[in-house]
């Protein structure tokens, strides 16, 4: 509220019956814009927090009368960032609606700005967007479609692959070649360490019976199909279209002898007690059967556990014969025992690596050259990857081999990204930062919104 009282007439004389309200108001007008100034300011940032309904329910508690149009509407009319041009520009995909629509965002790596928001992912929007910025001198984190955009829109662009794909396809690799090996951790014997003679590529053996049912009659009707085709002269991706099938999965039955090895074993699904089932072992086998004290250990460790977790497991434990061999580890164990660095690994998972390694001879191969990569990773020493890819193609290794040849076909991409020191965490960052705003807006916004909310953030 502001109160006005009025001292003298604009004549000068403090008796005049006529009087103005000019001289309080020329005192009141700077304090005046201060508080209209403030008062944007606040609804500025009520509007970039929340924006639409979830940004009007708190602004009318605070006394601010703004409906959620008002609140999109002044959102919508706050001007775009004006940006430099960066030296290097990292661009990945975000989804609009998943599996269906995906966008494009562009950040400026150096200074984690983001700088550009398009629509799309193909590869035409982005090559026309960097033609109209001229400047750019690496990209980060780029890949397929944004690839052949840069290469339209900047050819001089040097092209940086993302150091964490390369090491999420580099365990994705080694967990498919596990599986292939998988008899080697059931097995201890010698003549498990060449599983390919006795199975196929995915570790069956060849006197299994035959899976029987509706599933195992759609893998065999579908393996019987590619295979079909393949003969007739048409291409794996020409297959794929024809199919609508995904292109991993035509080739998963292309690369497959028989049908039976299409079929995948059910895994286990993986439980809160999984990291303490060592330590429960061993205390049952040190003659500590009882489920209430093994419970109660694990709660003083800070165990997230529940006592009905510790009493399944220690059931199985009763139920198996006293002289029982113990578990073999699985593929997923051995994978992250092969993928880690060996100073992150405890000395019970060094000894469980020694013993599988010593038993077969392929993964111990595969352990090498992931050894050898996570080293061209940590030293930045592109210029070794065709070295690299050599030995893996000559150890002819199912996974680790496909992996190698991906990266032999974008080498020119690849051997920057194992040299530079630009990587994709901004990137990364902007779409986490992205899925916040997408969850605030609960759907309901456009593109446009959008758009403006995430560049003014």
């Amino acid at each position: 509220m502001i109160l006005l009282t009025v001292r003298r007439c604009i004549c000068g004389s403090a008796d005049c019956p006529r009087r103005t309200f000019a001289e309080p108001f020329s005192r009141l007008a700077v304090p005046h814009a201060r508080f209209t100034t403030r008062l944007n300011h606040a609804l500025e940032r009520v509007e970039l927090a929340l924006a639409g309904r979830a940004g009007a329910r708190p602004a009318s508690q605070l006394g601010f009368g703004s409906g959620r149009m008002t609140f999109l509407r002044r959102v919508m009319a706050l001007p775009d960032p004006q940006f430099g041009t960066p030296r290097v520009l990292g661009v990945d995909d975000f989804t609009i609606r998943r599996g269906q629509t995906y966008s494009t965002v562009s950040t400026s790596v150096e200074d984690h700005r983001v700088v550009a928001v398009i629509p799309t992912r193909e590869a035409g929007p982005p090559a026309a967007w960097l033609t109209r910025h001229p400047g750019w001198r690496s990209s980060a984190g780029t890949g397929g479609a944004y690839a052949e955009g840069a290469r339209r829109g900047a050819p001089d662009t040097l092209q940086v692959a993302d150091r964490f794909h390369l090491g999420q396809g580099l365990g994705r690799a080694v967990e498919t070649c596990g599986a292939a090996h998988r008899d080697c951790l059931r097995n201890p014997s010698p003549g498990s360490m060449q599983p390919e003679a006795t199975g196929g590529a995915s570790g069956r053996p060849q006197d299994d019976p035959a899976p029987i049912g509706r599933r195992a009659e759609r893998k065999r009707a579908a393996h019987a199909l590619v295979h079909e085709l393949l003969a007739q002269g048409h291409s794996r991706r020409a297959i794929a279209r024809h199919l609508g099938w995904a292109l991993n999965t035509v080739l998963r039955y292309a690369n497959a002898a028989r049908w039976q090895d299409t079929i995948r074993e059910n895994r286990p699904r993986p439980s809160r007690l999984d990291p303490y089932k060592p330590h429960l072992e061993r205390r049952f086998a040190e003659g500590c059967t009882s489920v209430t004290h093994l419970h109660s250990e694990l709660v003083a460790d800070n165990a997230p556990v529940i006592y009905q977790m510790v009493r399944s497991h220690v059931a199985t434990l009763r139920g198996a014969p006293a002289d029982a061999p113990p578990r073999p580890p699985t593929v997923r164990r051995v994978t992250g025992w092969i993928s880690r660095h060996p100073t992150a690994l405890t000395e019970e998972d060094r000894a469980g690596l020694k013993d599988v390694l010593a038993r077969c001879t392929a993964l111990d191969t595969a352990a090498g050259h992931v050894r050898d990569f996570g080293e061209m990773l940590t030293d930045r020493l592109g210029s070794t990857l065709p070295t690299w890819i050599d030995a893996v193609d000559a150890s002819q290794l199912l996974g680790l081999t496909g992996f190698a040849l991906h990266l032999l076909r974008d080498l020119d991409v690849v051997t920057p990204g194992l040299t530079v020191d630009w990587g994709s965490g901004s990137i990364e960052g902007a779409v986490n930062r992205i899925k916040k705003i997408k969850r605030l807006l609960y759907g309901r916004a456009g593109f446009e919104l959008l758009r403006k909310m995430i560049l003014v953030q």
